[in-house]
């Protein structure tokens, strides 16, 4: 807080004497009475709110504030004005506090500062000029007063913004909490005591989105204002692409295609829209998309909902590949490139029924080509190849493309 007023103040020479003072303090009841009404009459936040007891204590600190400011210029230009002025500058940096911590802005106070400066002076003026004071006096003191009520509203001000200050860092800590409890999968009932404590309204559903964290700012100011950060970037990973999670709001049904559109070009994984208490379920699945390096994020953005067989296949890679040994079990005894051949062949037949031609445009082979090769896989598997658990095992086997044999 400035001390404008205390350098104005030790600088002043103001001959205000005992007796003016004492006519002064006199009023000062009537005074802050008179401001507060004229406060109540023209700042319409608080037509409703100074009443009763607020209103008593209102009045009181006004009349703190006006005895402060005579105890200041009453013949004590030698002592340190600071002491006195401590308190009151405390007090309005209470005030503006509260303003904020009631959710009101700065304008109605400062509105209030405005008119109660006014009404105060209109009836300090009154006195002083009654009483005989030199016209250079009263100018002098109405320099002195305004003054003072600039260093209390810049007090108030200044307790205004530490408080939303320090409320946005306590709020930002619960999100951030939230946040944690979320991917985490904690019980719903702690997830509301933590929403609530956040001021977090719930949603319907969360959707979650990593993506690289450079691009992060650019995506959060396309997204609500709801949207959930993690401050933590995902174990693991390359340090020179850290990724950034991201837990939005709402975005399922036909709202994902929206959110799709958004986030194009900043290489983003989309998980499944969850309930909003489940989306650690989206975060697993997200997560184990990024790992598997599916779709081609350097454009759109890869949704998993698109990914839904792969990402199956891929939960357990063990089971996986001892089914598609047991499957492909006829094709062991042949060279390497033949079975990889046979087994592509197989895979395109399964997944076109049987349709040759369309087998022979998948494969970019001859028709002829796709008849031979499926001669060899009948005389292989032999009736095995009409019977249901093998088709879907070889189906299961075969749902991602056979790997190539290794070059020798």
């Amino acid at each position: 807080m400035s001390d404008e007023f205390g350098t104005n103040h030790r600088t002043a020479r103001l001959e205000l004497d005992g007796q003016v003072a004492a006519l002064l303090r006199d009023r000062l009841p009537l005074v802050a009475e008179r401001t507060v009404s004229a406060i109540i009459a023209e700042v319409p936040d608080y037509s409703g709110a100074l009443t009763g007891t607020m209103r008593e204590k209102i009045e009181k600190a006004v009349r703190i504030a006006l005895g402060t400011f005579l105890q200041l210029i009453e013949g004590t230009q030698s002592a340190d004005p600071s002491t006195p002025l401590a308190p009151a500058l405390e007090a309005a940096y209470a005030l503006g506090s509260g303003e904020a911590r009631s959710g009101r802005s700065m304008d109605a106070l400062l509105a209030a500062y405005r008119v109660g400066a006014r009404v105060a002076w209109r009836e300090v003026s009154t006195t002083t000029v009654r009483s005989g004071l030199a016209a250079e006096t009263v100018a002098e003191f109405a320099e002195l007063m305004f003054a003072y009520i600039d260093e209390l509203s810049a007090a108030s001000v200044a307790g205004h913004a530490d408080e939303l200050a320090s409320a946005d860092r306590v709020r930002q800590r619960y999100l951030e909490r939230l946040t944690q409890q979320l991917l985490a999968g904690e019980p719903e009932e702690i997830l509301r005591r933590s929403a609530e404590r956040a001021d977090w309204p719930l949603p319907q559903t969360l959707t979650v989105v990593l993506l690289p964290r450079r691009n992060l700012r650019a995506v959060l100011a396309l997204l609500g204002a709801h949207t959930l950060e993690s401050g933590e970037d995902l174990p693991g990973m390359d340090p020179a692409e850290e990724r950034a999670v991201l837990l939005v709001p709402d975005m399922h049904g036909g709202r994902r295609r929206q959110l799709a559109r958004l986030l194009h070009g900043h290489r983003a994984v989309l998980g499944p829209a969850r309930p909003w208490h489940r989306v650690a379920a989206s975060y697993q699945r997200a997560t184990r998309a990024l790992a598997l390096g599916l779709g081609t994020p350097d454009a759109a953005p890869v949704d998993t909902e698109e990914h839904l067989a792969e990402l199956l296949l891929s939960l357990d890679p063990e089971g996986l590949a001892d089914l598609r040994a047991q499957a492909l079990r006829p094709l062991a005894a042949l060279p390497p490139a033949t079975a990889h051949r046979l087994a592509e062949t197989l895979r395109s037949w399964l997944l076109h029924q049987g349709r040759r031609e369309d087998v022979a445009a998948d494969l970019f082979v001859h028709p002829q080509t796709v008849r031979y090769r499926m001669g060899k896989l009948r005389d292989l598997y032999g009736d095995r190849l009409h019977d249901p658990a093998t088709v879907l095992a070889l189906t299961l086997a075969l749902a991602l493309p056979p790997t190539p044999p290794a070059a020798v």
